[in-house]
């Protein structure tokens, strides 16, 4: 016998939608490429920093895929100055990019016919030994972006006769490749961060990071090895440690402090309450899995459960317990 039912169907779960620094072939693009819940998604081209974070916050992306480092130019300060001055963020995530860049030109083009090379100024400064040695009698044109470098040339606004671009750049427009490889550094990677609306970090791994920002209470000698004491002191590697100017005055900076371990780690939480007793402002951006998974490796002293035993013999001296 045929049963009937009343039971709609399933109703497709929403897609979500990531912002990224566009247009396609980007750098960027290729970050957000490895997140395996943004596959099959909606990505949201954006112009700049500002407007990716600004789609997270207000709603119109559920994550921002943004650059926040880069291993031969160091901290990328616009990044890092969005992350202190707009509430409400958390990175959830990190992804590494290698910097590789190509040299493209119009359908036909030939490395002979080079003579005028558009490029970012970053760019242009990481391939400058391959063009001086390649093309010693090139000129620059500066270009807004890797992107731009390369779509001027389809949409002729451009007069130059090739461009630096990022290798994604092929994928999706009609270019000429002239030479592949180019950037003087074959080492060169960029660090992206994966960036959310406030949100309970992720479960430890065992290979985590954790990013703060950190203002030092007044200038005065020591104030930043104290600072630096909160981690040392509770064996806590840092990997990244850089200045930027606070912008109320000369001479204040806040520091933009990555380092290994989550903040459900006794060390890790046991200097947060440090820094926070010492420092006038921390921002917490937030504790996620390193983009190489390496293990964190810290010495036996500083094992969790030391730091709970050390808790327990406080609390049992409190309440007048006996030591055994």
């Amino acid at each position: 016998m045929a049963v009937t039912t009343n039971a709609s169907p399933p109703v497709p779960a929403s897609r979500r939608t990531y912002s990224f620094l566009g247009p396609a072939g980007t750098f960027t693009e290729a970050a957000l490429a490895q997140v395996p819940e943004a596959r099959g998604q909606n990505w949201r081209p954006v112009r700049n920093v500002g407007e990716a974070l600004a789609d997270v916050v207000e709603g119109r992306s559920d994550a921002a895929m943004i650059a926040i480092e880069n291993s031969v130019d160091g901290g990328v300060s616009t990044a890092q100055d969005a992350l202190a001055t707009v509430p409400g963020l958390r990175i959830i995530g990190e992804y590494l990019v290698p910097v590789e860049f190509v040299l493209v030109g119009r359908p036909g083009a030939t490395l002979e016919d080079v003579s005028l090379v558009a490029a970012h100024p970053v760019a242009y400064a990481q391939c400058l030994g391959w063009l001086s040695n390649t093309l010693p009698a090139h000129a620059h044109i500066p270009a807004a972006s890797n992107v731009a470098s390369a779509l001027g040339l389809i949409e002729g606004d451009s007069q130059a006769d090739a461009a630096i671009a990022a290798p994604g750049i092929l994928e999706h427009h009609d270019l000429e490749l002239l030479a592949q490889g180019i950037g003087d550094n074959e080492h060169a990677v960029t660090r992206f961060v994966l960036v959310s609306r406030t949100v309970a970090p992720p479960a430890p791994t065992g290979a985590d990071k954790t990013s703060l920002l950190v203002e030092l209470p007044d200038d005065y000698p020591g104030a930043l090895l104290e600072m630096l004491e909160q981690f040392a002191t509770r064996g806590i590697n840092l990997s990244l440690l850089a200045s930027r100017p606070i912008g109320d005055a000369l001479g204040r900076y806040r520091f933009v402090v990555d380092a290994d371990g989550h903040i459900e780690d006794e060390r890790m939480a046991d200097a947060l309450l440090g820094l926070r007793r010492f420092s006038p402002k921390v921002t917490y951006l937030g504790s996620y899995p390193r983009a190489d998974r390496a293990i964190v490796r810290y010495s036996e002293r500083y094992a969790d459960d030391v730091f709970v035993e050390a808790r327990d013999w406080l609390r049992g001296l409190l309440s007048g317990e006996p030591e055994v």
